[in-house]
């Protein structure tokens, strides 16, 4: 009970921060149609926008969406790979990660960097749905959920 009145109170929360802003620039009711087109939105899409936001490209959305019908028109073979490493990458290692991309896919490959230190180091890489995580931090997952089946209660099995 105590969940659905938190969800509540966000609910709340979210749309009344929405109206006063959309009042505020006087487009309430396109802002409830937009609104309502967003849960047809892909996760991936959100992904984009948020990212465009962050990075204060929202009036690139236009020329992104022309370019996306080009390529998707095109059919462009190029194959979108995110990498995901605790510091950035230098440009050796970049063309390392794509040579073997390309190598692996056969395909050219466009790379999507992302930088996240809680993965403490190694790599991830995320293509065409899957996530391959060779990271320092999924290593050591691995290691405790080993150790943890090996021994019960300080006991060996």
């Amino acid at each position: 009970m105590a969940a659905k009145r938190a969800d509540a109170e966000k609910v709340e929360a979210y749309t009344r921060a929405l109206l006063e802003a959309a009042r505020s620039e006087g487009r309430a009711n396109a802002d409830l149609v937009q609104w309502q087109h967003a849960q047809k939105f892909t996760p991936e899409v959100l992904e984009t926008l948020a990212a465009m936001q962050r990075e204060d490209d929202l009036s690139l959305v236009e020329e992104v969406a022309k370019y996306y019908k080009e390529l998707l028109d095109s059919q462009d073979a190029t194959v979108s790979v995110t990498v995901t490493t605790a510091v950035p990458m230098d440009d050796d290692l970049r063309a390392k990660v794509r040579a073997k991309a390309e190598k692996d896919l056969d395909a050219p490959v466009y790379l999507v960097e992302r930088i996240d230190p809680a993965i403490i180091g190694g790599i991830m890489l995320e293509v065409r749905g899957k996530r391959y995580d060779a990271s320092v931090r999924a290593q050591l997952a691995n290691i405790r959920k080993t150790l943890s089946s090996s021994f019960i209660e300080g006991e060996e099995r």
